[in-house]
């Protein structure tokens, strides 16, 4: 592994250790981080706002574990680190109650690097899979999935 792949290696270490809540963002992060997922409605800017927004998320499931499904890739300022995250959904929201569903989700986060910290970053993950484990939402390729798209104007599908 070159010596920038290790770099890139430990910096994605440090990214996900911080998810998990073992260690802090600023560990791999500039203070002026802007961050996007399909969960934040707005980008988040500044890792206090990333702290809150992850802490949110292992506050609803706090046996959320994460690791890595892949090799880090690099190029120039940017680097990718694909992850999968698993854990039961025990507490909820005043939006969204408890399902007590255990969630298994795939994704990555791509990255913008400045002088060797995550400047921008943003998560990929299928929102409606992670819906569909919860409960929340029917599977793909149902009469429930069909209904869905009926009401929202995309007319039906053939299964």
């Amino acid at each position: 592994m070159t010596r920038e792949l290790e770099r890139i290696d430990d910096l994605g270490s440090a990214w996900l250790r911080a998810w998990a809540g073992d260690a802090g963002f600023d560990a791999c992060c500039a203070p002026d981080i802007q961050y996007e997922d399909p969960l934040a409605q707005d980008p988040l800017r500044g890792i206090d706002a990333l702290e809150e927004h992850a802490s949110r998320l292992r506050g609803a499931f706090p046996d959320l574990r994460i690791e890595r499904t892949g090799q880090a890739l690099a190029a120039d300022a940017y680097a990718c680190i694909p992850w999968r995250a698993v854990g039961t959904h025990k507490n909820g929201t005043p939006a969204l109650p408890a399902t007590n569903r255990f969630l298994a989700l795939h994704g990555l986060h791509y990255f913008e690097l400045t002088d060797g910290q995550v400047r921008r970053a943003r998560g990929f993950y299928d929102l409606y899979d992670a819906a569909t484990q919860l409960g929340l939402l029917p599977a793909r390729g149902g009469l429930g999935e069909s209904v869905l798209l009926l009401l929202r104007g995309f007319g039906l599908r053939a299964s």
